[in-house]
């Protein structure tokens, strides 16, 4: 494989990891009621909805101009994402994932082949393009899984599997991670 196909298939690999991961949260969400947005397992833990704060903001300020800016902006309160000083609704909540994905998703989906071996910055340390996109990609996996432990535990039996459902393995046994790694169940 040349150089110039692996880092086209990392583009699109990457993109399709990010989208994938947007869609498991999305799908998560819609299986709590709103009032579940906003529940603590225990008084360290974060709720649904302080997640998805965080979440947004961290793609927001990571991705808006993601080559030419550092990805820790000036204005950027992580501190206050963890805060929750009035209850946010739906579609507040939704609107703060949807900015945040829109920034990552529209930055990824401009970049060339030639961007991945170029530098960026978060808080000041240098990152090859790639390296910053694995950092986002990993950090995004992170707390969408701990939207998706909340929300199934919040959910109880009516939560639907978002991947392969216990002691359904053979009805998956061809692939399709490609085509998008939620399967329908």
């Amino acid at each position: 494989m040349s150089m110039d196909n692996l880092r086209n298939a990392f583009l699109t690999d990457i993109a399709r990891t990010f989208r994938n991961y947007k869609t498991l949260g999305e799908r998560a969400m819609a299986q709590v009621t709103d009032d579940d947005l906003h529940v603590l397992l225990d008084p360290e833990s974060n709720s649904i909805a302080l997640i998805v704060k965080h979440v947004g903001g961290n793609l927001r300020s990571r991705f808006t101009d993601f080559l030419t800016t550092d990805g820790e902006k000036p204005e950027r309160n992580r501190d206050g994402e963890f805060e929750m000083p009035a209850r946010a609704s739906r579609a507040e909540i939704l609107a703060w994932w949807e900015s945040g994905w829109s920034a990552a998703l529209g930055a990824i989906d401009s970049l060339t082949p030639d961007d991945l071996e170029r530098t960026v910055y978060v808080r000041k340390e240098a990152f090859l393009v790639m390296e910053a996109l694995n950092r986002s990609v990993t950090h995004t996996a992170y707390h969408v899984g701990q939207i998706l432990f909340v929300a199934k535990h919040l959910a109880g039996a009516k939560w639907t599997s978002l991947s392969i459902p216990k002691n359904r393995s053979a009805d998956f046994a061809v692939g399709r991670f490609k085509q998008g790694i939620v399967p329908k169940a």
